[in-house]
């Protein structure tokens, strides 16, 4: 039984803390859309997104009304296109892209995402055209998000996918580069991608997924800086880092009531509750504050890896003792441009990549949301993601890039992208020219942990 102490509490998390459900994703498998006709396999999946989806939004906002919990958005995750797609080789994938637009915008969802491929150990057939295809489609449609798995721990890393994707980054960025290059903020760069992620952009419906699934990410950065605010002080870090499991207990099970009605309502299986604590510009919703909380005086300074580690860690615990479905990233995102306090500090100068790059070796994800100069060449954003996935690779965890070359612009320079992508201040790249290293080729050998069986 709910005590009045509970709901209330609650309540007030919502009302004043910035709690909310993230996302409800609507994963579908497009396996069976699969036809040598392109425009057969495009009208194929078109259909079956709309037909499995059609109740999705409406089913959100029933819920959100009826619980009084906000969702901010219902998104849908595909099979990956390049999947589909290598039924069909002599043809321009990017057909299927527009297909998969068309069927957002007439189900209302916030994003699509998918249009993706899976090359951490090579190349297989539809793979190639996909990639190749990347900045074209971002450019040429709204609600679509592009991601590509480029290593693993027990794969290494492909290198020859590592130097495609620094170019289709910057290539996609420049497409855009008339609407604030969005369409480098709808791609991603994955090592160890989990098939379960609600979040965009990079979620996609992985292979051994049921048919259909809801997936529910939760958010609460706010929640848990106000747990530290109000009862923090001359706490032992032990201590905080039980405040903050409660508080991610309690944010789990709101979440995970959200997606039990939601699959129950919609008649699909419940897969897992992403508990990643996913920070807004809104002031308050922040992981950086909840770092200055811990004592920091800025996000940045020495000492934040280590309050990064304990946040992550603790958000984990907290969350699988509150569900035994916990999935996706689940821990702490650090997308700088969405992140009021992480826009403070990179601003102040007290942030850069290179410290963000040691912070991404404990939190879920990786170098999120970040602009750079516009002038970065593409084997430098390849030489990032490498740098990027070879943590992720070594430390059997996720990490992922996504990067936005700031078209015409320089450090210090900002770009803005309003609502959840917020703005973005244009932070300088190390100096040097990888060139070299990248354009070897070639696969980078996975690390002896690979060998565990």
């Amino acid at each position: 039984m709910l005590e009045t102490k509970d709901i209330l509490e609650t309540i007030n998390m919502i009302d004043n803390e910035n709690l909310d459900v993230r996302t409800i994703t609507m994963g579908i498998s497009l396996l069976e859309c699969i036809d040598e006709d392109i425009d057969k396999a495009s009208a194929k999946v078109y259909d079956k997104v709309c037909r499995y989806a059609q109740d999705l939004v409406k089913t959100g906002e029933d819920i959100e009304r009826e619980f009084g919990i906000p969702i901010i958005n219902k998104r849908i995750s595909v099979t990956p296109i390049a999947m589909v797609a290598s039924a069909c080789q002599s043809h321009n994938p990017v057909k299927f892209a527009k297909a998969l637009d068309r069927a957002a915008h007439e189900l209302g969802v916030n994003f699509i995402g998918g249009y993706s491929a899976l090359v951490h150990k090579g190349f297989s057939a539809g793979d190639y055209a996909l990639i190749d295809s990347i900045p074209e489609a971002l450019s040429e449609t709204e609600l679509v998000c592009s991601s590509v798995n480029i290593g693993s721990t027990k794969a290494g890393l492909n290198m020859d996918a590592v130097r495609l994707m620094g170019k289709a980054v910057k290539l996609a960025a420049e497409k855009t580069a008339d609407r604030d290059c969005i369409g480098a903020a709808k791609l991603v760069v994955f090592c160890n991608a989990p098939e379960d992620n609600p979040f965009m952009a990079g979620a996609f419906h992985g292979v051994g997924e049921a048919d259909c699934v809801i997936n529910v990410g939760v958010s609460g950065p706010g929640v848990v800086r106000a747990a530290l605010a109000k009862g923090g002080e001359g706490k032992t870090i032990d201590e905080i880092a039980d405040m903050v499991k409660k508080t991610a207990f309690k944010i789990t099970r709101m979440g995970q009531l959200v997606a039990k009605e939601a699959s129950k309502r919609l008649c699909v299986p419940f897969g897992i509750v992403d508990l990643s604590l996913a920070p807004t510009p809104a002031v308050g919703d922040s992981v950086a504050y909840i770092l200055e909380e811990m004592g920091l005086e800025t996000c940045g300074c020495h000492g934040t890896t280590a309050a990064l580690a304990l946040l992550n860690d603790a958000v984990k615990k907290g969350g699988v003792m509150a569900s035994s479905h916990v999935g996706g990233l689940s821990g702490a995102f650090i997308p700088v441009s969405e992140d009021a306090g992480m826009i403070a500090a990179a601003r102040s100068g007290a942030l850069d990549i290179t410290k963000l790059e040691a912070m991404t070796a404990v939190c879920s994800v990786g170098l999120d949301m970040i602009v750079v100069p516009g002038d970065v060449t593409a084997e430098q954003i390849s030489a990032i993601i490498a740098d990027e996935a070879a943590i992720g690779m070594v430390n059997t965890k996720t990490t992922a890039v996504r990067l936005i070359p700031a078209i015409g612009k320089k450090a210090g320079d900002e770009l803005s992208f309003g609502g959840l992508l917020g703005t973005g201040p244009v932070m300088p790249v190390r100096k040097g020219d990888p060139s070299v290293f990248i354009n070897r080729g070639g696969r980078l050998p996975a690390p002896l942990q690979a060998l565990k069986n």
